[in-house]
């Protein structure tokens, strides 16, 4: 199949320039290239999502932003400032947020605590500020306050681990697989909460994600990866409509 690479559409009206830019970046495991040489920019205020198959290299892109694993090879600048070598705990003083993959919540914490661990960073500066709009953003997270988080369902596990990393006010929210394993009604719910935030606060988002279909939907602009590659970019509207990403990764699933 030939791959169409496309020039990336204007920036969304409000954008900056790029608030994270990724260039050339190489990742590796042991001996196994997982990224081979990867370009890409999220623009001040945009959402901008990366689409591909299980295995194509998303999630360790993530990672790699957040310094763990490093990238060998290429460069990642977050505000105008290379972060390519900075630990982790660096990184998130930057006003860099994840919400990693698999959810990830402190289990044996209540979700009250859960957000105390996510304002720590910041030294819970605007603390009950922002746990009262992280209950307005998630409602049942209110409801939940003094459980623990491993008795969660798997959505309220999700909607708390965004709550977490949003309690630390990023400039960049890192969001991995936040529709993983979870009901239609509930993927709507977040997907509807993150167009919410950035909207009304300027939130800037990347997010990785399997669903093509509301990925693309959300997203101001999108990346396709496979195999460590981008191999196609463009405005969201753009790729959904585009042959190629249709045949790939919405064949059989949403339309």
């Amino acid at each position: 199949m030939s791959v169409r690479v496309t020039e990336a559409p204007a920036p969304v009206v409000g954008a900056g320039q790029p608030l994270l830019s990724v260039r050339g970046v190489k990742t590796y495991y042991g001996n196994i290239i997982a990224l081979k040489g990867v370009d890409l920019d999220v623009n001040q205020g945009e959402i901008v999502t990366l689409i591909g198959a299980n295995g194509a290299g998303k999630s360790t892109l993530m990672m790699t932003i957040f310094g763990s694993p490093r990238a060998r090879e290429g460069r990642i600048t977050f505000a105008g400032t290379d972060i390519t070598q900075l630990p982790t705990h660096e990184i998130a003083r930057l006003r860099i947020s994840q919400s990693p993959e698999g959810r990830r919540v402190f289990p044996r914490m209540t979700v009250y605590e859960n957000l105390q661990m996510g304002a720590a960073i910041n030294d819970f500066a605007h603390f009950d500020e922002d746990v009262e709009r992280m209950f307005a953003l998630f409602p049942r997270l209110k409801e939940r306050i003094g459980q623990r988080g491993g008795t969660l369902s798997g959505g309220e596990q999700q909607m708390l681990a965004i709550a977490r990393a949003l309690m630390a006010r990023p400039k960049l929210l890192l969001l991995d697989e936040p529709s993983l394993g979870l009901a239609p009604l509930i993927v709507k719910q977040i997907f509807d909460a993150i167009r919410e935030l950035n909207r009304k606060e300027g939130l800037t988002v990347f997010l990785v994600e399997q669903n093509a279909y509301h990925a693309l939907k959300l997203a101001h602009r999108g990346y396709v990866m496979v195999n460590g590659v981008i191999t196609m970019s463009g405005g969201g509207r753009e790729l959904l409509a585009d042959p190629q990403v249709r045949a790939a990764y919405l064949e059989g699933g949403h339309h």
